[in-house]
């Protein structure tokens, strides 16, 4: 199948998303579409995908024109769209999500079981998957929710399916696992868009790149061995994004916080380590490194733990997380659409809500101060809003993310935890969220960064700790702070001296 979208336009009210954009997909390839957040690309694919009307412009399958109005008629047609946000029900088996709200019966009601188990099965088997169709998808980890989402798509003969950030909550290790399956797919002759803000994935396993700036298609073009991820930086933003390191070495004699010997039993143990105040100290590793649950048990909502932490000299043991923010502690975790920001309340209660206590009196919320508290972040994060009072989802993730961010420095801490702060934001929010933090650093704040990306850790950070199996296997530092240091410990392949 071959899909080409001729001059697509599209307003919503007088903001115009698109203008006159070109973009074509067909089996056998994958296809990045790439553009900052507001750039259109979800407006582009929801056209594709029957959930949204387009203003101008046609669509052609295989040179015949098509209207879709549904996006039932769009995967009719052989197109599917998985969303960032996975449509799977937990506590449904496998099978159960694939077949949900068109489920096989037998004569009557009964609904035939053994003919959903057995199909569910041929298509893991088409794909080279081995998982029990009888699973539960509550029990599978991040990855295999991607693939059981891409399952769907081709148990209803998908021959195109469009791919929304399906990395952004991925650890490298089901990166990889999406990655093979998506190749598989593409020897299948099935076409994929795959939108993503990480440039080097687009480099690893697209063959075409589509750019859109602003509603309008830039730049697009085979990927070649030639083509860098500075190259599509550039032509996302418009101008030279920054490549150079922007490690901190300052750092005051103060140790702001200190682990001496923690351990859970379980997801880590014998944890030593200090960051200085003013430093921006790096934790890393892979899946199952346990550095979240380390800080997390640390910041009081973790398991119970062994050992001591120590705060400016003096000792502490947070058994909550209003234990933790009174001691100056703040901690922005790794999923924002789960963790991060409270879906049902506006911007403004989202930027305030970690020290609405202190702006409430005898019940009653000051609202000015609360307003000037929030607006003063505004200014200092510079992000970008409509109105406070509108829904924190009409932001896009970047804005999100820093309206978290604001959430936190509010109640002024001496130690920030951030916990993969750039994930699923795009290259341009995620220089300005390195600035802030490089900022933090200047005015004395410990900053402690875990994430699974090397090249994070070795841009921001000082000196990094690299954990494998809950165990610190050791530290880089200045020059030996590279990629193939950081992987060989986070292997386990070689044993550094722990600090």
């Amino acid at each position: 199948m071959r899909v080409d979208m001729h001059s697509i336009s599209k307003s919503f009210g007088s903001n115009l998303v698109l203008r006159q954009v070109d973009f074509s997909v067909q089996g056998g390839e994958i296809h990045a579409l790439l553009g900052e957040n507001g750039a259109g690309k979800s407006t582009l694919m929801n056209i594709l995908g029957g959930v949204i009307p387009r203003d101008n412009g046609e669509i052609l399958l295989d040179d015949k024109p098509v209207v879709f109005t549904t996006p039932a008629e769009s995967l009719h047609s052989g197109i599917a769209f998985i969303h960032q946000e996975l449509n799977l029900v937990n506590d449904l088996t496998i099978y159960e999500n694939l077949f949900l709200g068109r489920e096989l019966k037998k004569r009557g009601s009964l609904l035939d079981t053994e003919a959903m188990i057995k199909q569910t099965q041929d298509v893991f088997d088409q794909m080279g998957l081995h998982l029990d169709p009888c699973m539960l998808v509550g029990d599978l980890d991040a990855s295999y929710k991607q693939i059981v989402e891409i399952s769907r798509a081709m148990i209803e003969h998908a021959s195109i399916i469009i791919m929304d950030e399906p990395t952004t909550s991925l650890t490298e290790t089901e990166i990889q696992r999406v990655f093979a399956l998506m190749r598989s797919l593409q020897q299948q002759g099935v076409g994929i868009v795959f939108i993503s803000h990480k440039l080097r994935e687009v480099l690893e396993i697209c063959s075409r790149y589509s750019v859109l700036r602003d509603g309008v298609l830039v730049a697009n073009g085979p990927v070649t061995p030639e083509l860098t991820t500075a190259q599509l930086a550039y032509h996302m933003v418009g101008h030279t994004v920054r490549a150079i390191n922007l490690q901190r070495n300052e750092r005051h004699e103060e140790v702001a916080l200190r682990l001496d010997h923690l351990t859970d039993g379980l997801q880590f143990r014998d944890i030593s380590l200090a960051v200085h105040c003013g430093e921006i100290l790096g934790v890393t590793g892979l899946l199952g490194d346990g550095r979240s649950e380390l800080f997390q048990s640390v910041f009081g909502f973790g398991a119970p733990y062994q050992g001591q932490v120590t705060l400016k000299g003096k000792p502490i043991h947070c058994h909550s997380t209003w234990d933790a923010i009174a001691h100056g502690i703040a901690y922005v975790p790794r999923n924002r659409k789960e963790n991060g920001i409270i879906k049902d309340l506006d911007i403004l209660e989202n930027g305030s809500i970690v020290i609405l206590k202190h702006l409430t009196r005898h019940g009653l919320i000051n609202q000015k101060k609360e307003l000037d508290t929030f607006s003063e972040l505004v200014k200092e994060l510079s992000i970008k809003l409509g109105r406070v009072t509108d829904s924190i989802t009409s932001l896009s993730g970047g804005n999100q993310q820093k309206v978290v961010l604001a959430k936190w420095l509010a109640s002024n801490p001496s130690v920030l935890i951030l916990d993969n702060p750039t994930q699923g934001v795009d290259v341009g929010a995620k220089e300005e969220i390195y600035d802030i933090i490089l900022k933090l650093a200047e005015h004395g704040v410990a900053v402690i960064v875990l994430s699974s990306e090397a090249q994070e850790i070795i841009r921001v950070c000082s000196r990094a700790v690299v954990m494998f199996h809950g165990a610190i296997m050791g530290e880089v530092t200045g020059e030996a702070m590279t990629e193939h240091a950081i992987m060989r410990l986070a292997t386990g392949e070689e044993q550094g001296a722990s600090s």
